[in-house]
Parts: C-alpha cells; sequence; structure tokens
C-alpha cells in the first residue's frame, strides 16, 4: 500500500522513474479502487450516460483526482 501513498505524495515530480514494482502497485490499487467505485456507484444509482457510455459519480472524481499522479508514474 505504501507504493501507492508514495506515488500520490511525489505526483508533481516528472523527473527520474518509477520502479516497476511501484508502477504496477499504483496500478493494482488503483484498479481495485475503481471497481470498488463502480459497485458503490452501480448500488446507489449514481450513474450518468455520456455519450452512451455509463459513467458513476464517485469513479469520476476518482479519475479525476489521480490522473495527475498516473502521469508522473509512467512518465
Amino acid at each position: 500500500m505504501h507504493w501507492y501513498i508514495d506515488v500520490l505524495k511525489k505526483y508533481t515530480v516528472f523527473s527520474g522513474r518509477a520502479r516497476r514494482k511501484e508502477f504496477w502497485m499504483f496500478f493494482l490499487f488503483s484498479t481495485i479502487i475503481s471497481i470498488f467505485l463502480a459497485v458503490i456507484d452501480e448500488f446507489m444509482g449514481w450513474q450518468f450516460e455520456m455519450d452512451g457510455e455509463s459513467l458513476g459519480f464517485l469513479s469520476t472524481l476518482y479519475y479525476l483526482a489521480v490522473i495527475v499522479p498516473y502521469l508522473a508514474v509512467i512518465f
């Protein structure tokens, strides 16, 4: 779990490289959190349609919150 937190702490650091384990653990935890939030969105009925896709409110907020850390860890 500390790999996920480390990526979030260094979200503006675009210099250097992330180790493979750091990237994959961030990706794993991010995927698990996304699935969990999608289930909550579905259960609570907080989904909306946009261009034929169903988007959840909590999932969308999470994606917007981790887009910069995700870009920092892949570049």
